[in-house]
């Protein structure tokens, strides 16, 4: 019998499936400066999407940390234990100076933010079922499994969220993962590996890291990459193949892990998309999973220049301007009178999108 967790309590049904909490950022004596990932860009997300209007801290639900009962319905105590030890957290966010911290410094500042993501994505998977898509503004480590973690990834949320639904969700039982960032997502990969319920689609650059050839065998649909792609050659071959996947596979939900390291000069991507090109990509996941009715959870990975903050905003309020977002619900709070009118609208918001 699956335990009670607190992600899985009804957040107000005003609230648009956009997951966040400020718990999300990673900042401390300036020792995120040394990763390239851009540490707060969680944050500056959510800042460009309140400065256009789209959202308040009020209309977006606050995502709650997994606790330690939550990670094992996927990892395994052993390697819980092993986050105990700070050198094993530096090895796996490549924060050497980690190693030398207290373990209850690593724990509060760099562990409670990564397991607020996963916490974030677990409860995103359950408001995408419920309403059709979500958004997890963090999220997509896409690197760790469940006894191993790696690549700037201490836990496997992409995992966490599909097991959580398989378990607890009825009527979801078969899953898509769609995994657009630049590095091959051999996490779920070696997670799901013989499980026939997940179908995993993954485009990524054939060269970088991390070059699993083990976890390749997962991978239903292959993407392999030349390093310098580009826009038009990369849309086509995720348009094509997105729908070769959907055609292929019915799911009961996408999770759609949607890196920024493809954008041209990402450091660690090694191909050469661009910022119109990454919205476009964002619009092509939605529109075929709106136009079939199947509900998309969407996480944002990887990303490590300092402008992919604003690249994830435009392309929210691209979705969200194309209608592939429904209607933007009036109020946020509990009780409010217009609560079973919006329960409605968002409800045909979404049996009439496959009739657009």
């Amino acid at each position: 019998r699956p335990h009670r967790t607190e992600l899985y309590e009804d957040p107000p049904l005003g609230c648009w499936p956009i997951v966040y909490s400020p718990d999300y950022n990673i900042t401390f004596m300036g020792l995120e400066k040394l990763h390239p990932f851009d540490a707060g860009k969680w944050g500056k997300v959510i800042n460009f999407l309140k400065e256009e209007k789209l959202i308040a801290d009020d209309s977006i639900v606050q995502a709650r940390e997994a606790t330690d009962e939550d990670l094992l319905v996927v990892h395994t105590r052993r390697y819980l234990n092993k986050l105990k030890w700070s050198f094993v957290v530096a090895t796996i966010t490549e924060i050497p100076p980690v190693a030398f911290l207290p373990n209850f410094v690593v724990q509060r500042k760099v562990l409670k933010p990564l397991r607020t993501q996963t916490g974030g994505t677990i409860m995103a998977g359950k408001l995408a079922v419920d309403r059709g898509w979500a958004i997890n503004v963090g999220g997509g480590f896409h690197h760790c499994s469940s006894d191993k973690g790696g690549g700037f990834c201490a836990y496997a949320d992409i995992t966490l969220a599909i097991k959580f639904l398989f378990e607890r969700v009825q009527g979801v039982s078969r899953a898509t993962i769609i995994d657009l960032d630049a590095h091959q997502g051999n996490g779920h990969e070696r997670d799901f590996m013989d499980d026939p319920r997940v179908y995993i689609m993954d485009a990524y650059n054939r060269y970088i890291y991390p070059g699993d050839g083990f976890a390749k065998r997962a991978i239903k649909r292959k993407v392999e990459l030349e390093w310098g792609t580009e826009d038009t050659e990369y849309l086509q071959k995720v348009h094509t193949h997105v729908e070769g996947a959907l055609n292929e596979f019915k799911p009961d939900i996408i999770v759609y892990n949607a890196g920024t390291d493809i954008l041209d000069g990402d450091p660690l991507g090694g191909l050469a998309i661009s910022p119109q090109g990454i919205v476009k990509r964002d619009e092509v996941v939605f529109r075929a999973a709106r136009s079939r009715g199947i509900p998309v959870l969407m996480v944002t990975s990887g990303g490590y220049q300092k402008r992919t903050a604003r690249i994830i905003a435009d392309s929210i309020l691209n979705l969200h301007s194309l209608g592939l977002l429904g209607r933007q619900p009036a109020a946020c709070a509990l009780g409010s009178p217009s609560l079973d009118q919006m329960v409605t609208d968002s409800a045909k918001d979404f049996s009439n999108l496959s009739l657009q």
